[in-house]
């Protein structure tokens, strides 16, 4: 945890916070901050300062808080991912809000399993717990937009045009199109399909919706592999 992510129920008073249960166990045995020593702390989906220790007794933690500098800028790029087993799902998710993508569409795909779009993780309260801890890891406050469409056909042809207008669109297909660009300036929309892949008839819906068809070579990845070398080759520096 490297940033201590603060909720607006936490004050209980101007710039005081008290911090329980996991948060306050992490400030004790991680950080094991004592009173009088600053910590980085933010506001969700606000600002970041520094939370200073003021009391550490009992269960509980209180900081005294300044909060005044803006959380990192989000990273010009629309995940489109379809949706991963539920056995890699948190680490994707925890992996895409940690890089500072702000808006990520699962969608369905011929080889995405039916009974995924059923798992607990895709509560809102879990989703948002992992996306928590990945804004944690990267000192960021500002929650990602997730949304759900277990349809690969009115997905393409009613929310793709409008969820991707503007940007440059991308497909990320193994062995298939041209090598994906790096270091793009500009706004990007970025598609990855299921670990079986896409069938042709997806890659074609997708041809057709404006996508360009790449690839980072002949290896196959998993998803929770091919996210985050995908992502980190479109945000190099």
């Amino acid at each position: 945890m490297n940033l201590i992510l603060l909720h607006p129920d936490d004050f209980i008073g101007e710039g005081e916070v008290r911090l329980t249960g996991r948060r306050a166990d992490h400030v004790r045995e991680v950080h094991r901050a004592v009173p009088g020593e600053a910590l980085r702390v933010g506001l969700l989906n606000g600002k970041t300062g520094i939370g200073v220790v003021r009391n550490s007794d009992g269960t509980d933690l209180t900081l005294s808080v300044s909060l005044s500098a803006d959380p990192p800028a989000p990273v010009l790029v629309t995940l489109l991912l379809a949706m991963p087993r539920p056995k890699v799902f948190r680490r994707v998710i925890q992996c895409a809000t940690s890089l500072g993508i702000k808006r990520i569409a699962l969608f369905g795909a011929f080889r995405v399993e039916k009974s995924y779009w059923k798992s607990p993780w895709l509560a809102l309260d879990e989703l948002r717990n992992q996306m928590i801890l990945g804004l944690e890891q990267a000192c960021d406050t500002v929650l990602p937009e997730v949304t759900l469409h277990p349809h690969f056909k009115p997905f393409v042809e009613d929310v793709i045009p409008l969820l991707t207008e503007g940007t440059r669109r991308l497909v990320a297909h193994p062995g298939q199109g041209g090598v994906c660009p790096s270091a793009i300036p500009s706004p990007v929309s970025l598609a990855i399909g299921p670990e079986g892949g896409f069938t042709d008839y997806e890659i074609e819906r997708l041809v057709g919706a404006g996508f360009e068809s790449v690839t980072l070579g002949v290896r196959i990845l998993r998803t929770e592999q091919a996210v985050p070398a995908l992502l980190g080759r479109l945000l190099a520096v």
